[in-house]
């Protein structure tokens, strides 16, 4: 059998390198760029990186790139949103329109079989709720930023209603949204264009069908565990984040502002990254709980980063409940293969072994190389937030030596296309063995 995946993890890194590149060679033309001093081609490449990447992280701001240069980025986080769910279906498909059977095994097992596995109809379905979705957000948020608004009213709404579709938390203004903390129409919009773009497409068009067909209609097992998921880490969030801040970082806002602030602020860690208050201004608890959901993140064949919330789910289920022999899980009355809960794990810790590394890195370059006096907690925030795309920081990025933005530039790919890549099936999974091994025991605890 040829070896697909392979084939296409290569194709996939490629088409990501290429455009990064391309990208952080257009922001380098003379036109893109009104800042201070010269703009040096590291920062050029970190910016490129960050948009394709959908993450936020900047070593300069992005109000200082010219209308052009903005429009560059805006276009990059455009590519990059799209590419990460459509590459692999687009690949697959191939200019026949004849699908193997190993590959359509592949496609029902990434997208859900009881939704959709026409790889065609796939990719029309999210360009038209990707486009359609930015364009409500667009004329939202023109109304939220009217009178508000930096720069061009129309350029300002689409840029950030595309940066927050597709979870990239750029912005055009230098605190990102803390100068509309208090106003709803603009965080509210926000907050529903980054769960509507980090719920995973294959969730929305079930839900899409759920509405249309009523009882016809039953939501897959993967649809409900996202949207209890979701729904669940929103809510926890937001009560502790409006417990622990309402006398910290959230002091000086009204009630019903706070509690505002805390939804957005349990909404945008999961991969978004804008951000309605100073993320170094919060308790420690705070950022703990931050860090935890920025490593989540959102949900599988979505614009998010993350490991997953269904993969944290099923964890917590694996954790709390005894599997039977086989290594099944029972979840809403069905059985989760042993495939799936080792796949989950691998990629679990797959995730942290980069993260770890990520964070010894750093600290090398940012205190033994560089000889600076940071924390240990400002290092693995950068580190989460890097691997996670979601782009929150607590001030060091701008400040990071040479080095240390090649680290978290690395970070950063591994996080949004390294990680899909290791989460894609094999079709080797699909191959008879013919080489069987005896048992074996290993003590665990």
């Amino acid at each position: 059998m040829t070896r697909i995946v392979p084939a296409g993890k290569v194709l996939l890194f490629s088409f990501f390198i290429g455009v990064i590149i391309a990208g952080s060679l257009l922001l380098m033309l003379p036109d893109m760029w009104r800042g201070k001093g010269e703009l040096h081609y590291i920062d050029a490449l970190f910016t490129a990186v960050s948009a394709v990447c959908v993450t936020g992280l900047v070593t300069v701001d992005t109000s200082q790139f010219t209308m052009l240069g903005q429009i560059v980025i805006m276009l990059l986080i455009q590519v990059g949103g799209l590419g990460i769910v459509t590459f692999s279906t687009i690949y697959l498909t191939g200019p026949s329109a004849k699908i193997s059977l190993s590959n359509r095994q592949i496609i029902n097992e990434y997208y859900v079989e009881s939704v959709e596995y026409d790889p065609r109809r796939i990719v029309r379905n999210i360009v038209i709720l990707t486009f359609g979705t930015e364009a409500l957000g667009t004329l939202l948020l023109i109304g939220g930023f009217s009178g508000h608004a930096h720069g061009n009213l129309l350029f300002s709404a689409l840029f950030h209603a595309i940066s927050a579709f597709c979870n990239a938390g750029f912005s055009l203004y230098d605190n990102s949204m803390e100068d509309y903390s208090g106003n709803a129409l603009v965080l509210v919009t926000i907050m529903v264009l980054i769960v509507s773009g980090g719920l995973g497409f294959v969730v929305v068009q079930d839900v899409t069908r759920k509405i249309r067909r009523g009882r016809r209609h039953r939501l897959s097992l993967h649809s409900r565990v996202m949207l209890a998921g979701t729904i669940v880490l929103i809510v926890v969030g937001a009560l502790f984040y409006l417990v622990m801040e309402q006398r910290h970082s959230m002091r000086g806002l009204s009630h019903g502002n706070r509690i505002l602030g805390a939804l957005f602020q349990s909404v945008t860690t999961r991969t978004a990254g804008f951000n309605a208050v100073n993320e170094a201004d919060m308790t420690m608890p705070s950022k703990a709980l931050t860090l935890v959901l920025m490593f989540i993140g959102g949900g599988p064949g979505s614009i998010a980063g993350g490991v997953k919330v269904t993969t944290f789910v099923l964890l917590l289920a694996i954790a709390l409940r005894t599997g039977d022999e086989a290594a099944s899980v029972r979840m809403a009355n069905r059985l989760v293969s042993p495939k799936v809960t080792i796949r989950a794990t691998s990629l679990v810790v797959k995730a942290m072994m980069i993260l770890g590394i990520a964070i010894g890195l750093l600290t090398v370059t940012e205190t033994l190389v560089g000889g600076r006096d940071i924390t240990f907690i400002e290092i693995v925030f950068e580190s989460v937030s890097a691997f996670g795309t979601v782009g929150l920081s607590l001030g060091l990025t701008p400040t990071l030596t040479l080095l240390g933005k090649v680290v978290i530039i690395l970070t950063m790919f591994a996080g949004r296309v390294g990680l899909v890549s290791l989460a894609m099936p094999s079709p080797d999974l699909y191959k008879e063995r013919f080489i069987s091994y005896p048992e074996g025991e290993v003590l665990i605890g």
